[in-house]
């Protein structure tokens, strides 16, 4: 086991939602980008309530919007932890902070083709 591991139960999600909460936070306030995205979560998932679609396309309107959320996370979390092992560039390193932001450039797409397919029909 590791010894990073800490406690169980209750206890343990407790300790969880602040860790969730403190990486939400350090997002907010370090990433422009993520600024951005919560923005635009801001228009697109009240708009969801306001066109006239179903139940379930509403849902993924709004799944969508959420999931680039979820991928500038991991993208910032990849960048942190690459710049903590070393700000000396390196072909692997610029590969994988490439390959985050080409997962949040397919996520934008995502949102695009979605609220396009459901909207324009």
């Amino acid at each position: 086991m590791s010894p990073f591991k800490g406690q169980t139960g209750l206890k343990r999600i407790f300790n969880a939602t602040g860790y969730s909460l403190d990486g939400l936070r350090a997002a907010f306030q370090g990433e422009a980008a993520f600024r951005q995205l919560v923005l635009l979560n801001l228009v697109l998932i009240p708009l969801s309530f306001v066109v006239e679609v179903s139940r379930g396309e509403r849902a993924l309107l709004i799944a969508v919007c959420l999931l680039a959320l979820i991928v500038e996370l991991f993208n910032s979390a990849v960048e942190a932890a690459i710049d903590r092992i070393s700000l000396e560039r390196h072909p692997l390193s610029k590969n994988a902070k490439d390959m985050g932001s080409a997962a949040q450039l397919m996520t934008l797409g995502l949102i695009a083709a979605v609220w396009s397919v459901i909207l324009l029909g």
